[in-house]
């Protein structure tokens, strides 16, 4: 069962959260990212209910994650592909899957899945980058600031950073 929605507060975090909907859906993104496509492929992998999978497809097509486009007629058969918006998910599923591996969340035995560059066969990972410069930016270097769509609660969580 999803939660209560988080529309109408200004925070794109909760934006996004609020068109994903849930854990569930982001395994179903991440299944799609990997080329599954079918119903009874994200089925199998993710071992969800029917119900439940029906769902959240249909919530993660409303919010224009995926879209649904028929492949087969009598009967009529849908697959399920990521638009722009849902791949641009994508980095926030591998920026888990990052963190998951360094904490080996998942088990001693190693990441289950890595992220490598298709052209030089080497890894990947989630960075942040200067926006002018293009140089990578460490964590502990980042401030919050208030941008121009703000309101005063955005504001006031701000003064907490500063405090801290």
């Amino acid at each position: 069962m999803r939660s209560k929605s988080f529309e109408g507060m200004t925070c794109s975090i909760a934006g996004v959260l609020d068109a994903v909907g849930d854990r569930w859906a982001m395994l179903i993104l991440r299944d799609l990212s990997l080329g599954l496509s079918k119903y009874e492929e994200l089925r199998k992998s993710t071992g969800v209910t029917h119900a439940t999978l029906s769902d959240r497809l249909g919530h993660l097509e409303e919010n224009h994650l995926i879209e649904r486009r028929q492949y087969q007629t009598g009967p009529d058969r849908y697959e399920y592909i990521l638009t722009r918006k849902g791949w641009d998910i994508v980095l926030v599923i591998q920026a888990l899957a990052q963190v998951g591996d360094k904490w080996a969340i998942a088990g001693e035995a190693g990441p289950p899945l890595r992220f490598i560059n298709k052209n030089s066969g080497r890894p990947v990972k989630v960075a942040l980058i200067d926006d002018k410069s293009g140089e990578v930016v460490r964590l502990r270097d980042v401030r919050p600031q208030a941008g121009p769509g703000a309101d005063e609660l955005v504001r006031w969580r701000l003064t907490k950073f500063d405090q801290r």
